[in-house]
């Protein structure tokens, strides 16, 4: 024991698995699949194999792994959703100030983005508090969960998610208004010209979706050179666009077609003014969004996480907040206008008035509206990493539904990825594909999201009162009184535009996610106590059990379900069939005597037609003699998913309900495919006949990852398990495929099944329930005496072991 022990110490070291990745693989017919001895594998499903076409093949556990970010990599990986908001915040102050203020809106934009740059300055130190302390994924979510519960805490889940879903909208709608003004010509196609907008956002959030299916990953430097071309190229227009404006002047843009109006507002009272220009601010306020994205990354961040996260936030801030006031500044001094349909943008037009017509002025102004598509779309596609993690997290708390716990086929959280498709194309469907008509959902969730980190901050200080917590209670309590007065101003200047839905829809949502939070408590405290009169099971000691075979028809499904009948050794079995139609009653009771079956045949009235209530009804019926239990057994013809909607109207399942109502009886449901019987067969019969060796290369070859993963090569120096057939010492060097735990005694055995791609191994750890790491899955190298058992395994009694990376 004392061997193991120190064994298991070792598991933090480096694993010293080398040769198996770098050493020659043994030859013989057992390393190219799984051991002879197990089964064959399953004939996959239509379905899986489009998936599989579709996705590529599947990833197994053990490459799911976090990818540590340096600073440089981590700020252009994680300010994407942050720099991409400057495309459009100043663009949006404009259009809510030309059509009231008129000219003098130029001169008004300053001021408005001086207030939006107070608050990117606020909610920058306040997330700087925020990673400071949560150095783990969740962000605002896990700051309002450990300051004010749960509970409270579903207020920024919801301000999150409905943010996440609005960003993918919002982003890939400012990215097609890019791409459109960079080609105008895309805008007079036919049939889709008047429409591009949306038909582009629809193809480039298809086109995330089937991408992050796949298991993209954000942490990549692909995901980075969007971030920095477009900082750079924006960077080279402002500080181009000063030095023309001191030396020659830039000239101011000529209004086209199609521009928003440009009002007088001479006729404005004091009022209406100020509502005016709460309304402009509310729209610039969208460029704060994304900022928080680093509070939802710090664990990817190289250690110390907490310090690194705090100078990128810094770093984003200072960026985003000179990219705002240069653009702001550029408008001001060419007089660029939004235009009603989306496009040209404002930083198009600005682009087009400070590089010019010429041929390296074109070359700068496609190098920076292609930075502008991309980032953009790459600020859309956070959210596909974001919403899915953030909805795991709502839902492992219990209060969204658990398949959105759930990994896909590729590592990634699929549900998520397609529930947050589905809600943004609705929503860019619904309200359309214009930044205009979608920002007014926009600032309530993301800034409800900045306020609750803010207040839970705010309580974090005043509960720790840890050094310097007066200075960082001012800041996190400014940033929440700040952004909790842009949700109120948003809620208000936006209501008719739509910020009415937002504001229904919050409260209901949050109030939907508690309610679902309490049946799931209800049901746990229920289920976790087993001791519970209610739902305490009665001894199993009845001294008569009955077998009920429900009948149909005579055919393979239900000659299926007798054999299993039998297979109970029941007390008494008989079939019986609810007699509709005296016809087929006849027909089948003729079938089942020319079969010779000996079981008899009970044929039972039925008049009006209700078979759950009939099979019920004849469950309570036996079930009333003292000491008998009832197991109904159902047989049920399957179908293919599609056709199986149709063809089949779910009796078995609805009698199976009502009899398990029945005290002291039970149902069973036997399936039977029919189609994949025949595959199988069929499989059988070419596997006899001998498959080709091109046939059998493509089939070992269909998922090569899973088969080396289940079966391992064994490395050089380790011994093969399919050798191993007299006792005597040996090491060897598998994956743990299960562990089982064994009452002996009063005491308890671990048995671990081991196994390489030349056979399977069970280790014995006597007086153990559990080893820490010691998880199904995992890499193992065993070290001791081998035993051969009576079926002829091998099999280790408290071996050495040593947990392999």
């Amino acid at each position: 024991m004392a061997a193991v022990d120190m064994m298991a110490a070792r598991r933090t070291g480096p694993a010293q698995a080398g040769p198996a990745q770098t050493g020659p693989a043994q030859t013989g017919p057992a390393q190219t699949g799984p051991p002879h001895h197990q089964a064959a594998e399953l004939p996959e499903g239509f379905w899986y194999s489009v998936k599989r076409r579709a996705l590529g093949p599947p990833l197994v556990t053990e490459q799911l792994k976090n990818e540590r970010l340096s600073r440089p990599l981590a700020l252009g990986v994680l300010s994407c959703d942050g720099l991409s908001s400057a495309a459009y915040g100043t663009e949006e102050i404009l259009r809510a100030l030309l059509p009231f203020f008129g000219l003098a809106a130029f001169s008004l934009v300053l001021p408005m983005t001086l207030l939006v740059l107070f608050g990117v300055m606020l909610v920058v130190l306040s997330y700087r508090e925020v990673v400071s302390v949560y150095t783990r994924a969740g962000g605002s979510y896990v700051v309002a969960r450990e300051n004010f519960g749960p509970r409270v805490a579903q207020v920024a889940a919801v301000a999150l998610l409905i943010d996440y879903v609005v960003t993918v909208a919002v982003q890939t709608a400012a990215g097609s208004a890019a791409v459109v003004s960079a080609f105008p010509a895309l805008s007079r196609i036919p049939l889709v010209g008047p429409q591009i907008l949306l038909v582009i956002s629809v193809i480039a959030i298809l086109a995330m979706c089937l991408g992050n299916l796949r298991g993209i990953r954000e942490a990549g430097r692909i995901f980075a050179l969007p971030t920095y071309l477009f900082a750079g190229s924006l960077i080279v227009m402002i500080l181009t666009g000063v030095v023309r404006e001191l030396t020659v002047g830039l000239p101011h843009v000529a209004p086209g077609a199609g521009t928003v109006g440009i009002g007088s507002h001479s006729g404005l009272i004091a009022f209406a003014a100020v509502y005016i220009m709460a309304r402009a601010f509310a729209n610039g306020g969208s460029s704060l969004t994304g900022i928080e994205a680093v509070s939802n990354a710090v664990s990817a961040l190289r250690p110390p996480e907490g310090r690194n996260a705090r100078q990128i936030l810094a770093t984003q801030g200072t960026i985003v907040a000179f990219l705002i006031a240069g653009i702001s500044w550029l408008a001001h001094a060419t007089h660029a206008i939004p235009y009603i349909a989306g496009f040209p943008t404002i930083l198009a037009q600005e682009a087009t008035a400070v590089f010019g017509q010429t041929p390296a002025g074109q070359v700068m102004f496609l190098v920076l509206q292609a930075a502008t598509a991309a980032i953009l779309f790459t600020g859309g596609n956070t959210s596909f990493t974001g919403f899915p993690f953030l909805a795991s997290f709502v839902a492992e708390d219990s209060f969204l539904p658990r398949w959105l716990t759930r990994r896909g086929h590729r590592l990634v959280f699929s549900n998520g990825i397609i529930l947050l498709t589905m809600l943004s194309l609705t929503l860019m469907l619904v309200a359309g594909a214009t930044v205009d008509a979608l920002i007014a959902f926009y600032a309530i969730g993301v800034f409800t999201g900045f306020a609750m980190a803010g207040f839970g901050m705010a309580r974090y200080h005043l509960r720790t009162r840890e050094p310097g917590w007066r200075r960082r209670l001012v800041i996190n309590t400014a940033g929440g009184v700040y952004t909790a007065l842009v949700v109120v101003l948003f809620a208000v200047v936006k209501f008719t535009e739509g910020a009415w839905l937002i504001v229904i829809i919050f409260p209901v949502l949050v109030y939907t996610l508690i309610r679902l939070n309490r049946e799931y408590r209800k049901e746990a405290d229920i289920l976790a106590d087993p001791g519970h009169r209610d739902l305490q099971p009665h001894p199993p000691n009845y001294s008569r059990r009955v077998v009920l075979l429900l009948v149909d028809g005579y055919d393979l499904a239900t000659i299926a379900a007798l054999r299993y009948s039998k297979s109970l050794r029941p007390s008494a079995l008989r079939a019986v069939h609810f007699s509709l139609d005296s016809a087929r009653a006849d027909r089948l009771r003729q079938q089942w005597l020319a079969a010779g079956i000996k079981i008899p045949l009970e044929l039972a009235d039925c008049p009006d037609r209700r078979l759950g209530h009939a099979a019920a009804r004849l469950a309570a019926e036996e079930a009333a003699a003292p000491g008998t239990h009832v197991t109904m057994v159902l047989p049920r013809r399957s179908y293919p998913p599609l056709a199986g909607r149709l063809l089949h109207d779910h009796t078995a399942d609805r009698i199976a309900r009502r009899v398990s109502h029945v005290p002291g009886a039970a149902a069973t449901i036997i399936p039977f495919d029919v189609r994949h019987k025949v595959e199988t067969i069929h499989a059988r019969r070419a596997r006899a006949a001998g498959a080709t060796a091109t046939a059998g290369a493509g089939a070992s070859a269909r998922t090569p990852a899973l088969r080396d993963y289940r079966w391992p090569v064994p490395p050089p120096g380790a011994d093969p398990i399919g050798s191993l057939h007299q006792p005597g010492r040996a090491m060897v060097q598998g994956r743990l495929r299960t562990a089982q735990v064994r009452p002996v005694s009063g005491n308890s055995v671990l048995a671990c099944e081991v196994a390489d791609s030349t056979g399977e191994l069970t280790a014995v750890f006597y007086g153990r329930a559990h080893i820490a790491g010691l998880e199904p899955g995992t890499r193992i190298r065993l070290r001791g005496m081998v035993g051969i058992g009576d079926d002829g395994r091998p099999a280790m009694i408290n071996p050495a072991y040593e947990l392999l990376g």
